[in-house]
């Protein structure tokens, strides 16, 4: 990933404000929102790879359990 989609992905969970945050409830939950997505594009990408780099020794298996492993991580 690069700088900007760290950037993009903290603006979109509120984490980055253009004022300072006080209360520190607010803060951690937007925290909490802007790991569970790096770690989401991050999860897809591993994913992708195993697809990629050896569709025919089983990586659409791995590629599944990556993703089933984020599903229940984060319930969604």
């Amino acid at each position: 990933m690069t700088r900007d989609d760290y950037y993009n992905m903290a603006v979109a969970s509120g984490l980055w404000q253009s004022t300072p945050i006080y209360d520190t409830a607010p803060m951690a939950v937007s925290l909490m929102r802007f790991v569970e997505m790096v770690a989401a594009v991050e999860r897809e990408a591993c994913a992708k790879v195993c697809e990629r780099k050896s569709p025919v020794k089983g990586g659409e298996v791995f590629a599944a359990r990556i993703r089933e492993r984020g599903a229940t991580e984060t319930g969604v």
